[in-house]
Parts: structure tokens; C-alpha cells; sequence
């Protein structure tokens, strides 16, 4: 389920990076060391300690969105995230070198490490970025269609173009006047019929059909004929989702739901789920009870009212439930408006300290309480309020199917998107709420937790 988002590209990055930071030690501490570098490699485990400092450094370039290719176009960015990367490696080091001073390899071997892996890295992401563009595609789509899903997964993939792998070589179109305009790049390449041509003149590896162009708009027979003479053809919701880590809802039909693999109900995942949610919750609680004590102090001191927020949010089975958050707003905030969406950015509505409270996520601790009890689940999709509900089920086909897991603090949709406050943010979401029921496992929930720490960290996400 990840191949898509762990490409041959992605995987040659983080290796050539691996091997990169390694060198990088071990030849500042061969600068150190001298020929002594030779006795701490061999007698004093040289190579566990630099796979200590290459783990912690590339793990604060995951978290300074390093591996986030379409956001480092700019240069400058990418140098001042390296450098900011290092220093958080700098730091954490440091604290496990105070506790653990064994693990140290030598004096001032880091800092100069951090020279070579700065001038390093950012020489070798202007190289890598240079090589993709000039590597050939891994798979060529013909996209039959051009109605809004085709576009969106076309669009969506060129972006991607580089880091996936993947081209697009043209549009087929049923109608004739359409072949020659420009949709998003390339343009309509061809009709039904020539499709066979086309897939041999421009090596493409399979034929994407858009399933609301095939209903009653595609000579499905003709279709056929050519799946039997050897031409490779895929639905687009399923090819959206192997791409892009959500579901098309606008493309989709019931018989999909029902054929499709996924969407299973497994008993011993959902065990070890819910075992899963009740060891995260009990040590949340535990732990975070000082964080929460100081929290709930800065809440009550800085407005009036009650320190928690109690509010009603739809679960699993469409039961409502009360959930549990520190207050962030006014007490009267919704007294003259009723519900409505929080605004994005600059609300109101919200303290000075509920400000910096949303920002941290601090706000969310008190529903670990709700999973404790069983409301909740650490990882599923957001729970919403009824009174949203009702409207986005009647707006949003396939709404209602979010609510067939329980709820959770945390999701795929809100690590892969950013926050929601409109119908438009809701539909988005639901796509990837839809992929993560689908593909609901615990390899996928222990992705999301350590995602989410990312995405608290940079601020990202709802």
C-alpha cells in the first residue's frame, strides 16, 4: 500500500543520504582521531556510535520536511532547513552524550561532520533533483476521459512527475473535435479507436478509464477487444488511490465499494487496536498529567470560564458522544452564531493562550480520556459535529461511511492534509478518511503516530 509513496527514487535518496552522513563522521573523526580512528572503530564500537549520530540526523531532516521534495525548490530554503536540522541533531546528541558519554566518538568530531554533511546534502539534493528530471518514467499513463477526476489525478501526478516516476502521454477523448486542445500537459492525443496506436507509439504501461467518461460515453465492447489484444486498462479510482493516498469520491460507484480488496473488518485488528488505544491512553494520561495540570492552569487564568470544553461529535455507528477538550475560545463563542466552522487562521473567537494551546495540540490531550472509554480510538478519522453532519451527509456522497470506525485524535487525513473548515476541506478529507478505512491496519496506525509528531512539530494539519 505504501509502494507508491515509497518510490525507487525515494528509497536512492535516503540511501545515497544514508551512506553520505556515514562518510561524513567517519571522516571527521579520521580528522580527529588520526590513525586512533582505527581502534575506536574496531575495539570501542565505532560504527554503532556513527549509526547513532547518521539515525538522529536524518531523523531531524525527516522532521524539518526534508524529504518533502516539492517544497525544497527554493535553495535557500533547502540550506536553512539542512542547517536547522542540524543544529536539532546537535542538540539531541548532546543529551544523550550527557547520559550516555560512552557513545561519544570524539571531541569536536560532530561539529565538523556537520560542515561536510551540510555542503553534502545540499549538493547532493541539487544533483538528485537534476537526475530525476532527466531519468525516464517508470510507468506512462493514457488517460481516457476528461471530466473533473481525470483532471485531478492528472494534475496531482504531474506535480508529482518527478518524485513519482510517472508521465502522463496524453488524454483520449470520445469526441473527435476535442484531439489537439490542451487539457493540463499534454493535451487530447486521440479518440477511442486509437488507442491501440497510441499505446504502441508511446510505450504507455496502461490505459486509465475515467469511470463516469465509461458509463454510457465509452464503446465498452470495443474497450474490451482491446484488453484482450494485450492492452493494459485500469479504473482511475483505483489508480488515484494507488498514487495518491485517497479515494475519489466523485468517481466512485457502490459495485466499487463492494468489489474492491480492502474494507475489511478483521477482528484480531481490531483487538489489537483497541489494545493498542487503551496502552497509549493509560500512559498519555500518566505522563501528560503535569503537561495537562499547567495547561488547565494557563486556561482558567487567562479568560473566564470553565478550564474544559465539552462538546457533542458524532462516532462509530453515527452514535453522538461528548467529547473532551481544553477550552481555546471565549465562553461565549458561539452564543449569538450557534455552531459554526473555526476560521482558519485569526479567529476571534479564540484566547491568547487558546491560540498557542491549538498550536501545540495541547488542546486534544483530554480525549485520551474518550478513547480510554472507548468513544474514541487514538488514530480514525476527525469526529465532526452533529449539526455538520447532517448537511455534509446530505452534500458529500459516501459521507456517512467515515463513521463505520471509531473516531480519532489523530488521522491520515489530518497528517496528509491541512485544516478543515469549509465543505471543499470535508470532501478532501473524507477521500483520505475512505483510504484509511480501506486499508485500516496497525502498520498503517503506527505511520499516522509517527506522522503526527511531525506534523505537531512543524505545525501542520487539524
Amino acid at each position: 500500500m505504501y509502494r507508491r509513496q515509497f518510490t525507487l527514487r525515494s528509497f536512492t535518496l535516503v540511501v545515497f543520504e544514508t551512506l553520505l552522513i556515514l562518510s561524513a563522521v567517519a571522516i571527521a573523526a579520521y580528522y580527529v582521531l588520526g590513525e586512533w580512528v582505527w581502534v575506536v572503530f574496531v575495539k570501542e564500537n565505532g560504527l554503532t556510535k556513527t549509526l547513532i549520530v547518521a539515525g538522529v540526523t536524518q531523523g531531524c531532516l525527516y522532521y524539518a520536511d526534508l524529504y518533502d521534495l516539492k517544497r525544497l525548490a527554493d535553495k535557500r530554503e533547502l540550506f536553512l532547513r539542512v542547517t536547522q536540522a542540524l543544529g536539532a541533531a546537535a542538540l539531541i546528541l548532546a543529551v544523550v552524550y550527557y547520559w550516555f558519554p560512552a557513545m561519544v566518538i570524539g571531541r569536536g568530531v560532530f561539529a565538523i561532520a556537520a560542515v561536510l554533511i551540510v555542503s553534502g546534502v545540499v549538493g547532493w539534493r541539487v544533483a538528485f533533483e537534476w537526475l530525476s528530471g532527466r531519468m525516464a518514467p517508470r510507468e506512462r499513463l493514457l488517460i481516457v476521459g476528461t471530466t473533473g477526476p481525470a483532471l485531478a489525478l492528472a494534475r496531482e501526478l504531474f506535480d508529482r512527475r518527478h518524485d513519482l516516476g510517472v508521465e502522463i502521454v496524453g488524454f483520449v477523448d470520445p469526441d473527435p473535435a476535442m484531439v489537439g486542445r490542451p487539457v493540463i500537459n499534454p493535451g487530447v492525443v486521440g479518440t477511442i479507436e486509437d488507442i491501440p496506436s497510441i499505446v504502441r507509439a508511446r510505450g504507455v504501461d496502461r490505459v486509465v478509464v475515467s469511470l463516469v467518461d465509461a458509463r454510457g460515453k465509452l464503446p465498452m465492447d470495443h474497450l474490451l477487444s482491446m484488453k484482450l489484444g494485450g492492452v493494459s486498462f485500469d479504473h482511475l479510482a483505483s489508480v488515484y488511490e494507488e498514487y495518491t493516498g485517497k479515494i475519489a469520491v466523485e468517481n466512485l460507484r457502490p459495485s466499487w465499494f463492494i468489489f474492491s480488496s480492502g474494507f475489511r473488518n478483521s477482528r484480531a485488528v481490531a483487538g489489537t487496536k483497541r489494545a493498542l488505544d487503551l496502552a497509549l491512553a493509560v500512559s498519555g494520561l500518566v505522563v501528560g498529567l503535569p503537561i495537562m495540570a499547567l495547561v488547565a492552569a494557563a486556561v482558567r487564568l487567562s479568560s473566564p470560564g470553565p478550564v474544559l470544553y465539552h462538546q457533542r461529535r458524532v462516532g462509530r455507528h453515527s452514535q453522538v458522544f461528548v467529547l473532551h477538550k481544553f477550552r481555546t475560545m471565549r465562553n461565549d463563542a458561539e452564543r449569538d452564531t450557534g455552531p459554526v466552522w473555526a476560521a482558519k487562521t485569526g479567529d476571534p473567537r479564540v484566547t491568547l493562550v487558546g491560540a498557542w494551546v491549538r498550536r501545540t495540540r495541547l488542546d486534544e490531550l483530554p480525549q485520551l480520556w474518550n478513547v480510554l472509554v472507548g468513544q474514541m480510538s487514538f488514530v480514525g478519522p476527525r469526529p465532526e459535529r452533529p449539526e455538520f453532519v447532517s448537511n455534509l451527509t446530505k452534500d458529500i456522497p459516501y459521507y456517512g461511511q467515515r463513521h463505520v470506525v471509531r473516531p480519532g485524535i489523530t488521522g491520515w487525513a489530518q497528517v496528509r492534509y491541512t485544516y478543515g473548515a469549509s465543505t471543499e476541506d470535508a470532501l478532501e478529507k473524507l477521500q483520505y478518511d475512505l483510504y484509511y478505512i480501506k486499508n485500516l491496519s496497525i502498520p498503517l496506525d503506527l505511520f499516522i503516530i509517527f506522522s503526527t509528531v511531525k506534523t505537531v512539530i512543524l505545525r501542520r494539519g487539524a
